[in-house]
This record gives structure tokens, sequence and C-alpha cells, in this order.
């Protein structure tokens, strides 16, 4: 805008002084410092190059590359993914106190051939607490994939049913993908609170084995709580609805100790 305001006061100043007959040089001459690729004037990005954002992951390989756009004290809040080159930003949280770097991975899951960017956060840690998120990112286009979320699951797959006994004994019915399964306990963990089914959600790991997501989502009982039953989810790639969903479903209860 300051070099166009100057060609018009010179091209003005020019037609005073000269009677208009060197503006149009005067117009060439400033319209090549324009079009010169050494004189251009470049519009910054949203933000920094890659090269001077803060690297907080990356695949074995080096094709996927995770950084930090926003960050506080306690955690990142945004992000760059930067997939063979091409980036796109994301609104994933990292936080500072988990312990846990970010796990990243390049590998075909959907069998077309393609590799997709895997992206395992963790975002809770504490006492009977541990959280994790998984993300899928097309390398197309880089649009994330839907993952099937635990509640989903647990909501569609799962039923449990929790019996105290009056001899202080637990027993634990579950009912997935058309299989009964019946566990019983010497002890009840949490007598005095009143507890019809399995509660879910304290422990969800993420993990990636043999280019399969699988997810541990245990059961428990009880506020503290006490895990008592483990479900071993392994995912499967649905193209129709363009969304990895629940394949198998291993049940295993857990010993007390």
């Amino acid at each position: 805008m300051d070099l166009i305001k100057e060609i018009a006061s010179l091209t003005l100043l020019s037609a005073v002084l000269f009677g208009g007959c060197q503006s149009d040089s005067l117009v060439s001459v400033l319209q090549e410092r324009v079009e010169s690729p050494t004189k251009q004037v470049i519009t910054k990005p949203e933000h920094e190059t890659n090269s001077k954002l803060k690297l907080i992951g990356s695949s074995e390989d080096e094709q996927v590359k995770l950084y930090a756009i926003k960050e506080t004290e306690d955690a990142i809040e945004r992000v760059t993914l930067d997939m063979n080159g091409r980036t796109k930003d994301f609104d994933w949280s990292i936080s500072h106190h988990s312990g846990t770097e970010p796990q990243l991975f390049y590998t075909d899951l959907t069998g077309d051939g393609k590799e997709e960017a895997i992206i395992i956060i963790q975002t809770g840690r504490g006492t009977g607490l541990d959280n994790y998120e998984i993300h899928v990112v097309n390398s197309d286009n880089l649009s994330e994939i839907k993952v099937q979320r635990y509640e989903d699951i647990v909501a569609d797959h799962i039923e449990s049913r929790v019996s105290k006994n009056d001899d202080g004994t637990l027993g634990i019915t579950v009912n997935s993908e058309g299989q009964e399964y019946n566990f019983n306990y010497d002890f009840d963990p949490a007598p005095d609170y009143h507890q019809d089914e399995l509660a879910f959600g304290g422990v969800v790991i993420y993990t990636l084995v043999n280019n399969k997501i699988k997810l541990s989502l245990p059961g428990s009982i009880g506020i503290s709580p006490t895990y008592v039953c483990d479900f071993n989810i392994t995912y499967t790639f649905d193209k129709a609805d363009n969304e990895f969903i629940v394949d198998q479903i291993e049940v295993k209860p857990v010993e007390i100790r």
C-alpha cells in the first residue's frame, strides 16, 4: 500500500515538474520494484514457520511431527501437525503434568495403502486415574478420522450388573457381544456404596498394536475406584462411515488384592 502511494505521489510530482512527459517511465520503474521477486512484500503466516516452533513430538521415521502454538504454564492448548511437510492446526490440549510425551505414529490403519498420522495423548493421571485420547489424521486432506468413543462402546456393546450379597461377597455379570461372563469376589471393596452396574472412564488407555487400535477400559466399583473387570477392545475401520469402530471385546476379571 505504501508503494502504491509512492507511485501516485511521484507520478503527480513528475506531471507537475515535467508536464507528464516522464510519468510513464517513472511508473514503469516503480512497477518493476513491485514485481521483482527480491522486493516482494511477504505476508507472514498465522504463526511462525515450523523451524521456529517448539517441537513436542515426532514419529520414529519423522514423517509426522507435532509443534506447540499456544502454551500456558499448565498445558499446550493448540498444536500444529506436520505430516510430510503439510501442516494443519488442531485444538488438542497436552498437559505439562501428565508425565508422558505424546506418541506419534505413521502407518496405514485404514487399509487403503496410504499412511495415516496417529497421535496418542495422555489427558489425565492420578490415583486410580489414567486417561488417554487418540487422534487419527488422513494424509490426503489432514482431516481427522473419527474413533468411536468409549462411552458409545459401553452404551452399545456392554451390559453389566453388580450384586452385593449379604455375606459381604460381590457378584458381577457382564454381557458383551452375545456372551455372558460371571465373576465372583469373596469381599466387597465398597460395602457402603450402592452401585447397580460397573463404572467406566477412570482408566482409558489407547495403544497401537500390529496396525490396530487397542483400548484398555477397566470397569470399576466404588468412588475410589476399585477396578474389578478389564475390557480389552480392538477397533476396525468402517469404510462406509469413515470411522474406527469396535471389532472385538475381550472380558477378563481383575484380581483384587
